[in-house]
């Protein structure tokens, strides 16, 4: 991750009213409240793009039913049981949809992640701005708020089973970002935790699940401790991790080291963040954290169309020093973090907060963080939501990173 027309009918006027419904406030909010004012991210949900992507996966109806679903709810308790029930139930309907389970509702492919990252905003529109008869101060409004993202996105459903003999891998991906660049952005790596939450995969030691969440491309939401939150439970149980998100073009990077340090570039929110990663304990806070995934194994093998580097170069500033210097051979003793391999951005921040986790629970496992190519549409598409190497791009980012883990698995 780095800073970088149908006819007009019946039916699709129909359509196009459902979908208004998931931005416009509830029927049952009052019109006397004043409407707390939607997010960034939010606002755009009202342009052309990720309505055509609603309607043409048919996740259009999800924020209307949400709505509804708030509307009979008669308390609080009643209310924060549907915000999961329902959250959950997106977070399974696009994992199901990308691994092939029940009707597609839609003419875009089912590897689109696209879809849950823009019914989540119909949902968390409606949530906003929801004035329940039984009343809702802020405080209880961000509880809903926070319990609807993590549903949404697999964060408290990294469910293992039990039992002996079976190896756990845990994955995590990324929302699109850079969306006021290009709204039409897919990004591959939430794309891969879609097609890879709940499956099996062999390794010489017996069957491995994969258990997946995604991440928002939002600072703050880092600072409050999403990462550890997700991970801490899960990790002392896995047997391999990796943090996915979109790097460079054309190219594959398995990240060595992390750095403690934010560069600012704006998030989905267009806020910016610039200075050390924000952690509990601070005073125990390392410049630099790095990866222990096999990445030897992983660049010598043939996993895929795109190119895998061990990526060891990273930005710092030297012990004594004052100035940023490039250090192709990674960071050197005492030095400030400017950059890891991974950039100063939300991908290098998740992979040094997931291995600095590790690190302070004193586990071994093997893990880091694996950016996937660009994703990039086809030649001369500059309008057009998809298109075939479109897909094809994203197919084999996905096919390529699983090889990954099951190189890593094996090698493991």
């Amino acid at each position: 991750m780095f800073r970088i027309r149908p006819r007009v009918t019946v039916l699709a006027l129909a359509a196009t009213l459902a979908l208004g419904a998931a931005v416009a406030p509830p029927a049952a909010a009052r019109s006397t409240d004043r409407a707390p004012a939607p997010t960034a991210e939010e606002q755009r949900l009202t342009r052309a793009v990720p309505q055509e992507i609603l309607r043409r996966s048919g996740f259009d109806t999800v924020a209307p039913a949400f709505a509804r679903s708030l509307a009979a709810a008669g308390g609080y308790r009643e209310a924060e049981r549907a915000v999961v029930r329902q959250g959950r139930a997106l977070w399974e309907r696009a994992v199901d949809r990308a691994q092939g389970r029940g009707p597609a509702r839609g003419d875009l492919s089912r590897d689109d992640d696209r879809p849950l990252y823009w019914a989540r905003l119909g949902m968390t529109s409606q949530l906003r701005v929801w004035q329940p008869a039984f009343g809702l101060d802020d405080a209880r409004r961000a509880r809903l708020l926070d319990r609807l993202e993590q549903a949404s996105r697999g964060q408290d459903s990294m469910d293992f089973p039990g039992g002996k003999g079976v190896r756990r891998i845990v994955l995590t991906g990324f929302d699109p970002f850079t969306l006021d660049r290009d709204i039409r952005i897919s990004n591959p790596s939430g794309a891969t935790a879609l097609a890879l939450d709940g499956i099996w995969i062999r390794t010489p030691d017996g069957p491995a699940r994969v258990e997946t969440a995604v991440f928002p491309v939002r600072w703050d939401d880092f600072a409050a401790g999403t990462v550890e939150r997700t991970l801490r439970p899960v990790l002392p149980r896995a047997d391999l991790f990796t943090t996915v998100s979109q790097g460079r073009v054309g190219r594959i990077d398995v990240e060595r080291f992390n750095g403690a340090w934010r560069g600012g570039f704006a998030d989905n929110d267009n806020l910016s963040r610039t200075g050390l990663v924000p952690v509990t304990d601070p005073a125990t806070q390392p410049q630099w954290t790095a990866t222990t995934l096999p990445y030897a194994a992983i660049t010598a093998a043939p996993t895929g169309r795109f190119p895998v580097y061990d990526n060891t170069s990273v930005t710092e500033v030297p012990a004594g020093g004052t100035a940023p210097v490039v250090r192709p051979e990674g960071p050197t003793p005492g030095s400030a973090a400017r950059a890891g391999g991974g950039g100063d951005y939300l991908s290098n921040e998740i992979a040094y907060r997931a291995t600095l986790l590790r690190d302070r629970l004193g586990l071994t496992v093997p893990g880091g963080h694996v950016h996937t190519p660009v994703l990039q549409f086809g030649a001369g598409n500059t309008t057009e939501v998809t298109d075939p190497e479109f897909v094809r791009n994203r197919l084999d980012i996905i096919a390529q990173v699983r090889a990954i883990v099951e190189v890593a698995a094996a090698a493991g």
